[in-house]
Formats: C-alpha cells, sequence, structure tokens
C-alpha cells in the first residue's frame, strides 16, 4: 500500500541528516567545479556541458575547454570546430558548441562581458532553462534560488514534501514551502543523495539514512 502522508520528521531534520551523510557520497560536478573556484562564466558553462551528460563526461569536457578558452571572448574566439572536439562527447555537443558562442556574443555584447545574475535575464540566453539558470544563481554568485532536475523533483516528491508532476510545478511548490535558508544548498544535497541512494529504480532504501522516517511513496521496489 502507497503511504499517504509525507515524512515523520521535519524538512530542518531531513536536511541536517542529509548533510551529515553526504560525505560519502559524490559532489555534483557542477558543485565541485564552483567549489574549485571557477567564475560565474565558468559554472554557466559547466552548467549546459551537463545537461544529459555524466557527470565524468562533463567534468573531463569542462577541463579540456578551459584549458584552451576561459572567458566569453576566448570562447567566442575558437574556431567552432575545435569548439565541438573539445567538448566532445558531451550530449548534443554540436548544438551546445554553437549555444556557448552565442551565449558569450550575448554577454560581451549586452552584458559588459559579466554573466547576469538576475534569473530572467539568464533566461534569454540561449539553451538557458530554469534549471540550468538556478543553478547558475546557487553556484556562480551563491544566491538563494531553488534548482529542481530529475533527483529533486523525485526525491521531493517520494518523501512526500510535495506533490507535483513536473519539475517546474516542484519549482513552484519548493519557492511556497521549503524554508528560504535551505535553498542554497537543497540541489547539491538531493542529487548526491539520489545519485547514491535514492536512485530511479530500485532505491537502496536498506543503506538510507532517512529510511526510519520516509513514506517510500511511488517506490515499488527497493534494496
Amino acid at each position: 500500500m502507497t503511504p499517504i502522508n509525507g515524512l515523520t520528521i521535519t524538512i530542518d531534520d531531513f536536511i541536517k541528516i542529509i548533510e551529515e551523510n553526504y560525505s560519502k557520497w559524490t559532489t555534483p560536478i557542477v558543485t565541485l567545479i564552483s567549489n574549485r573556484g571557477a567564475t560565474p562564466f565558468q559554472v554557466l558553462v559547466s552548467t549546459i556541458l551537463s545537461l544529459r551528460t555524466k557527470d565524468q563526461v562533463t567534468a573531463m569536457a569542462s577541463n579540456r575547454l578551459f584549458e584552451v578558452a576561459r572567458t566569453p571572448r576566448e570562447i567566442l574566439a575558437l574556431d567552432r570546430e575545435i569548439l565541438k572536439k573539445l567538448i566532445y562527447p558531451v550530449g548534443f555537443y554540436p548544438t551546445k558548441a554553437r549555444q556557448l558562442q552565442e551565449i558569450s556574443r550575448i554577454i560581451i555584447q549586452e552584458y559588459g562581458g559579466n554573466v547576469p545574475n538576475e534569473i530572467d535575464e539568464l533566461l534569454k540566453l540561449p539553451g538557458v532553462g530554469r534549471k540550468t539558470a538556478n543553478l547558475v544563481l546557487i553556484e556562480g554568485f551563491q544566491k538563494p534560488a531553488i534548482c529542481v532536475d530529475t533527483h529533486v523533483h523525485r526525491v521531493s516528491n517520494r518523501i512526500g514534501y510535495v506533490k507535483t508532476k513536473t519539475a517546474d510545478k516542484t519549482e513552484a511548490a519548493l519557492r511556497k514551502k521549503l524554508p528560504l535558508r535551505h535553498w542554497i544548498r537543497f540541489n547539491e544535497l538531493l542529487v548526491a543523495f539520489g545519485q547514491s541512494i535514492c536512485k530511479p529504480i530500485s532505491p537502496l532504501c536498506s543503506n538510507c539514512p532517512i529510511n526510519h522516517a520516509c513514506p517510500k511513496i511511488g517506490i515499488t521496489k527497493s534494496r
């Protein structure tokens, strides 16, 4: 029988438990790049490269690219074919190469070479959706924002904190419900948790630090 209630602990306690166990899991790639001193532009580039791409591939592609070009002007100056080779094999790399150069041109021409730090302006950039824009605000500018990817959407619903069908609706629900003090780290924590423990299929409930308090909504099989 599917539980209908949410967590039996507060969201503060849930996040505290996830934070206490975070070091056991793999840090999300964009967070890792940000922690290494990346500029907001490099965070933006890495986030775009990460879309529909495994973290290991994103890391290697970002490293190759940043060894050659680290600023909007440097990326815009690259030959398109060279740029493609540098970021290959990230998902949709030909499209992303074009988008990165278009974004670089816009940032130079319209924002004085600086990545905008407001979501409405970020959303004007080619290939930048709400997930990317919010992650850039968090990791590039340390501004409170809610980035909802597949892991945040899945876990937030699985623990019963929200009841939504899409990532956009999850973001809207979290904006209304999640305390502001948790906004910056929520994506980082839930992505690490979702990748390592609360997996899409057959989650590792036996190894989960919140197993005792989780309603396991929608779970039909676990390990």
